[in-house]
């Protein structure tokens, strides 16, 4: 197993891509911390995927949040090998109707909360690192395609994971020298209960009905449909294992076919 006893934390794990992750850290041998604002679900993910997994709630928007669930992880599993940066929200607009308030609640989200998260993580990861210098640290967070190109209606999110991309390749060059990969991810277009709401959206702002935009980004991946959640365990478990050792500051398109760079 590649990742047998590894403490793993992936945030939003309680659904969707982070729940899929975290059932396959779990698989391959990590004990995996659900951190979740949605505490019961987050508790029922970490029980059904097992391997003495177990929830912590979490809102990434908080600082003391953040530290506490830090202090908890450690307390509980002595330590933190793997973080996995996945909680995130999506909201859109036209241009000329974006709100100052959905503009900060996305980057509080997307951008602030997943920085903090990561240097929090990093404080604990080099304090153990130097303790146990055979010891390393993988942080992963969570990009989108939407952070590679701007979308006319999807500004702001676009913004949020383009900073994602810029944040990894940062953090990924400073942590490095602490023996910390900091790598990334980008989805495409995937199948969560999340895309109940996108599509909906869109409907409103293109004047679709329900169903068909979800129906037309399935359509124009070049895979020849949306992603699953699942469709994201193999390229995690790469980057938290040995075998991305020498992967340094990368955010790894896994999207279908939809972007190529």
């Amino acid at each position: 197993m590649k990742l047998d006893g590894k403490i793993a934390i992936v945030t939003g794990g309680a659904r969707g891509i982070g729940k899929a992750i975290a059932a396959s850290y779990a698989a391959e041998g990590a004990r995996v911390v659900v951190a979740d604002m949605l505490a019961d679900e987050a508790a029922m993910t970490a029980k059904e995927i097992g391997g003495r997994s177990f929830a912590v709630p979490l809102d990434v928007t908080r600082q003391a949040s953040i530290d506490g669930m830090v202090a908890a992880v450690t307390a509980e599993a002595g330590g933190i090998d793997i973080l996995v940066n996945n909680a995130a929200i999506f909201d859109m607009a036209p241009i000329v109707e974006v709100t100052e308030k959905s503009w900060d609640s996305q980057f509080a989200v997307n951008t602030k909360g997943l920085f903090f998260t990561l240097q929090a993580v990093a404080k604990r990861m080099i304090a153990q690192n130097d303790a146990a210098p055979e010891r390393r640290g993988k942080i992963i967070n969570m990009a989108s395609q939407a952070g590679r190109r701007g979308e006319p209606l999807v500004s702001v999110y676009c913004a949020t994971k383009a900073a994602v991309i810029s944040l990894t390749q940062s953090a990924g060059l400073g942590l490095i020298k602490h023996r910390i990969n900091v790598n990334g991810i980008a989805p495409g277009v995937v199948d969560t209960p999340m895309w109940e709401h996108v599509d909906a959206q869109f409907a409103k702002y293109e004047n679709r009905p329900l169903g068909e935009k979800k129906r037309l980004v399935g359509e124009a991946v070049p895979f020849g449909r949306m992603g699953l959640p699942e469709d994201h365990t193999g390229a995690a478990v790469f980057l938290a294992s040995s075998d991305s050792d020498y992967v340094v500051a990368q955010t790894l398109n896994v999207d279908g076919g939809n972007w190529m760079s």
